[in-house]
């Protein structure tokens, strides 16, 4: 048990996280089929930002830079809910993880140095992404997402001991960092 990663995980619960679980990165299982989802339209962004597919590059490149890295750290924000349609619950408790997750990955990048981050859903800090005509304007705080990277969240929450679905009138956030 190395010190960074209790202190990432300190970070983490400082930090606000509801739950945060630490897993082998060696176990990560990347899945084709999982990026497909991104190709398939499902959120709207592939081939329209920096942090997905096709500019975060092939799986296979993605899990061959994940191998370089042997733990990993879930972290989760906890949403509540007034119903399923609860469209103002969602984006709050998306915005907030989004906020948090931002602030453990440049701790964890200043404290680790290297680290792989992977958040949830696309790259939201500009209103227009300049991809693919730009460089992008924040590369530093720029991450793909579980699911772009090929990994299926509900596989990668079982890794780290900790619950993918908590319950009616809640909406849960995942991500990680390797390290």
């Amino acid at each position: 048990m190395g010190g960074a990663r209790v202190e990432l995980i300190t970070l983490a619960r400082d930090i606000g996280f509801d739950f945060a679980g630490r897993f082998d990165a060696g176990r990560l299982e990347f899945r084709e089929d999982v990026r497909a989802m991104c190709a398939g339209g499902r959120c709207q962004r592939y081939g329209r930002s920096w942090s997905c597919p096709p500019a975060i590059g092939p799986v296979e490149a993605l899990e061959a830079k994940a191998r370089g890295f042997s733990r990993g750290l879930l972290v989760q924000t906890l949403g509540a809910l007034e119903d399923d349609f609860d469209a103002e619950g969602i984006r709050a408790a998306g915005e907030e993880h989004k906020r948090r997750f931002g602030a453990l990955a440049r701790q964890a990048r200043l404290a680790l140095g290297g680290c792989l981050p992977m958040g949830a859903g696309s790259c939201t800090l500009c209103v227009r992404c300049t991809y693919p005509a730009r460089p992008c304007r924040h590369p530093e705080r720029v991450y793909p997402s579980m699911e772009a990277c090929g990994l299926l969240v509900a596989d990668v929450c079982r890794l780290a001991g900790l619950d993918y679905y908590h319950g009616p009138g809640t909406i849960t956030y995942s991500a990680c960092i390797l390290y």
